[in-house]
């Protein structure tokens, strides 16, 4: 079977990073993680690098800089598919124009309900009984590219801590499903 060949992009603690990886060292998924992108010293960052990847962390650069380095990584990675999982730092519409349908995000939120940072929060203040994320392909504006997956489960509590728990171990497992 050709693999796909990955990219992740990832700015925090790693866990979908991780369930990619899991999920690649199984000899029926369509894709192998060629090279990790990280915009600042963070958990994935050396986790990508324990894992003994091709590991950039390109930071402290404007959008522009920053992109013109991450597109010749790829390139010379031949990429087919990027996934960022956990990547704080919104791609320009000339970066995404240029992987147009090759970039997917995960998002927390049963989008299109709380597009944007910090929707864990807008969960617990919007008294919203259900919580959950979403893959989707990533286009010009944020959070609205086509939808591939989504999960959404009962929010029972008004923990922050726990109810962002709980989306991980779903996430884990909907990330590698999508890109199957």
């Amino acid at each position: 079977m050709n693999k796909a060949n990955l990219s992740v992009f990832a700015s925090g603690k790693g866990s979908n990073l991780l369930a990619i990886h899991k999920a690649s060292l199984d000899s029926d998924f369509p894709g192998q993680l060629k090279i990790v992108i990280c915009n600042k010293f963070c958990p994935a960052f050396e986790l990508a690098k324990s894992l003994n990847y091709e590991t950039k962390l390109i930071s402290n650069l404007d959008i522009k800089n920053f992109e013109i380095i991450v597109h010749k990584e790829l390139i010379k990675q031949k990429v087919d598919l990027i996934c960022l999982a956990g990547f704080l730092r919104v791609l320009s519409p000339e970066f995404v124009s240029k992987w147009n349908n090759k970039i997917l995000n995960i998002h927390p939120s049963i989008l299109p309900l709380f597009p944007g940072l910090k929707t864990h929060e807008k969960i617990l203040s919007s008294g919203s009984k259900i919580h959950g994320s979403t893959v989707h392909i990533v286009n010009e504006k944020l959070d609205s590219g086509k939808i591939l997956g989504q999960f959404a489960f009962a929010v029972k509590s008004n923990n922050l801590d726990l109810l962002i728990d709980n989306i991980k171990k779903y996430e884990n497992l909907l990330y590698p499903e999508v890109i199957k």
